[in-house]
């Protein structure tokens, strides 16, 4: 297939699945009477938008990195516009931009992937992930290329969205000392880095002045999601039992598991592949989710880890001519794919906990 067949397919891709969770939206408004702006204003939405118009008034906001909410007031100061709409658009349109970059890295069987992930209701309201996977993924391709001014800027923003950002560094600092060329050549590498870097100490910088402590930002988490540091055998006990029959959340909990596990595997393949920084991308976060409480957002967590896409891409998709039996098998597991997207929207869009 040409690479403008290539491009159309993704393109494609990523209305069609838009459209598709768009449309379970509207049907959950329509069929639990409620207003549309309810139905997409569910869980962290409403912490953003409010630290979008009030800032961090309320407890333990700031948990929430201030790049994303500040995206969302700018853009919101537009006249006759509004927090959630803007929102909105502005997590559809960095989605597009952060499949772009997958298929500039990998080509379109990636790209796919990622917009046919489970979660992918997340980067389709205004949560944090769209953002940050434009801006962490194309860094990382601007640094594959041995661009690293602007794989520096990007990360920057990618790192005044999310926490996830001080691994995106410390994966940029391994790729940086991995990449061939001379030791003057990875020095400037590294002090380019040192952007990226800033931008996450001074938010840190800010909380410690503001709340008189360098633990103001973990102290939040744990106070409002339970994300305090435990033993990973505690830690993975706790998730077993929120994942046993009968527990409120089971379904969830169970993906919970299943998204370590395939953390774990991911980084092993990265690791035996040699590909040490990618290895370190999302063993970094595998290890970061295994300290906590419970297992808790990891399936949010999947669609930043850019390797996992590539391999799900190549391993289904990666054939150039695939035989009659396989193009039937792809069909099946997008139609797979597509049917627990809308599932997962359905929890989103109805309040139920989708990780």
């Amino acid at each position: 297939m040409t690479a403008p067949k290539n491009a159309r397919l993704v393109v494609q891709t990523w209305l069609g699945t838009r459209v598709v969770m768009a449309m379970v939206a509207v049907w959950v408004a329509i069929s639990q009477q409620i207003p549309l702006a309810q139905v997409v204003d569910r869980w962290d939405v409403a912490h953003f938008l409010a630290i979008a118009t009030d800032g961090y008034a309320a407890p333990n906001s700031i948990a929430f990195f201030p790049g994303w909410p500040i995206l969302i007031w700018l853009s919101s100061a537009l006249p006759g516009s509004s927090a959630l709409v803007m929102g909105t658009l502005l997590a559809l349109l960095a989605s597009g931009i952060a499949a772009a970059a997958l298929y500039r890295m990998y080509g379109a069987p990636a790209a796919i992937a990622w917009l046919l992930a489970p979660t992918a209701v997340f980067t389709m309201v205004p949560y944090s992930e769209s953002v940050f996977c434009a801006a962490a993924f194309w860094a990382w391709e601007r640094a594959r290329a041995k661009q690293w001014g602007p794989a520096a800027v990007l990360a920057a923003v990618a790192a005044a969205t999310r926490i996830s950002g001080l691994f995106l560094i410390v994966a940029l600092v391994v790729l940086a000392l991995t990449q061939t060329g001379r030791a003057g050549a990875r020095l400037k590498r590294l002090v380019w880095l040192t952007l990226p870097a800033a931008t996450l100490g001074g938010y840190l910088l800010y909380l410690r002045l503001s709340f008189g402590t360098w633990s103001a930002w973990y102290n939040a988490e744990a106070a409002g999601w339970s994300r305090s540091l435990t033993w990973p055998w505690v830690a993975l006990q706790h998730t077993l039992e929120a994942a046993a029959p009968g527990s409120n959340w089971m379904t969830m909990f169970r993906f919970e598991l299943v998204s370590m596990a395939v953390g774990v595997l991911v980084t092993l393949i990265c690791l035996f592949r040699r590909r040490w920084a990618e290895a370190v991308w999302v063993g970094a976060q595998v290890a970061a989710f295994s300290v906590s409480h419970w297992f808790m957002s990891v399936t949010r967590a999947t669609l930043l880890w850019f390797p996992a896409w590539e391999l799900l891409g190549a391993a289904a998709l990666g054939r150039a001519k695939p035989s009659a039996q396989r193009q039937a098998a792809i069909a099946a597991l997008v139609v797979c794919a597509v049917t627990l997207q809308a599932w997962w929207a359905y929890q989103f869009f109805t309040g139920s906990w989708s990780g």
